[in-house]
């Protein structure tokens, strides 16, 4: 299979084109390289399978390489991830995450592609009434970044009845794993392990019992390879794990793979911070037949293992 991966030099992007390639199939991955790294797809590049177009996603030409490839799947990844930075500049936000999901489904209709699987957020349910979050769930954006990602998930429903093109979303609890940058807006465990590693101090904020659900990258990539398939057409699924863990056992699960010491600082809690969150994955299992299957501390040491390497090599 034909597949085109945008953002496919980021963190998820870049685990997802290698897992493609392991599978047999051709990756195209689109990147403009402002938050990816040409690094993580080092291995994916000594593939005959794979070319990388360092490309922004509103280029034009974005259509002429549609139109060349002809890609069955576009897996579409890349995004404006920062809350704080789409509230700052909603216009630039919407420009990337709206007018960039327009762009790359017009790119799909020009190259013939079957399916545009697309990765939304859990921020498009604000706070919810219920945890965990059924895929069922009302949405209540409460940032600009969760109103774009909810506009370009009704861009998907659009053109699937305009021009039939397939698609399945797939809503991303907090993932973390290897490659994921501990810097600019980062997860909460790429801070707390490269902190712990280099011996920098690791700050919680509030009394430590805010609670999110951690999915392991590869667990997702799974969810993926899963959705460029027949299966999940039209749907929202959630990827998480159901399970709520607090910051304050985070940071210990943290400390332990990096075999640092568990004293976190305080800080006074940041305003807008959600107080829980988890998401419901049993849909994803009846549709997709997906489960997580990495648990937290097996994933916590696979992470502190390869930031150990990537720091040794620095």
């Amino acid at each position: 299979m034909r597949i085109l991966v945008t953002g496919g030099a980021g963190f998820i992007g870049s685990n997802l084109v290698d897992r493609l390639l392991a599978d047999g199939h051709e990756v195209t991955a689109v990147d403009d390289l402002s938050g990816g790294d040409r690094a993580n797809l080092t291995a994916a590049a000594r593939s005959p399978r794979f070319a990388l177009h360092e490309m922004d996603i509103r280029d034009p030409a974005l259509i002429g390489l549609a139109a060349s490839v002809e890609p069955e799947v576009i897996c579409h990844l890349a995004a404006q991830v920062s809350v704080r930075k789409s509230v700052a500049d909603p216009v630039h936000d919407a420009r990337i995450n709206v007018e960039g999901t327009a762009s790359v489904l017009t790119a799909a209709r020009h190259g013939g592609t079957r399916k545009v699987v697309f990765a939304s957020s859990v921020a498009v349910y604000g706070r919810p009434a219920v945890i965990p979050v059924p895929a069922g769930a009302a949405t209540d954006p409460r940032s600009p970044y969760a109103a774009s990602k909810l506009g370009a998930e009704l861009y998907l429903a659009t053109f699937k009845a305009l021009y039939g093109i397939d698609y399945t979303t797939l809503v991303l609890s907090n993932v973390y794993g290897p490659r994921q940058s501990p810097d600019g807006e980062a997860g909460v465990v790429a801070i707390f392990t490269d902190a712990l590693l280099n011996g920098t101090p690791t700050v919680l904020y509030g009394d430590g019992t805010q609670t999110r659900d951690y999915i392991f990258v590869d667990d997702v990539v799974e969810g993926f390879a899963r959705a460029c398939g027949d299966a999940g057409g039209g749907g929202r699924f959630n990827l998480g794990t159901g399970v709520e863990t607090t910051d304050r056992a985070l940071h210990s699960l943290v400390a332990e793979a990096a075999g640092a010491p568990d004293d976190p600082g305080h800080a006074e809690a940041r305003l807008g911070d959600l107080p829980a969150m988890a998401v419901d994955p049993a849909p994803a299992a009846e549709a997709l037949g997906w489960r997580p299957r990495t648990d937290l501390a097996t994933g916590l040491k696979a992470t502190a293992d390869w930031a150990r390497e990537r720091l040794a090599a620095l």
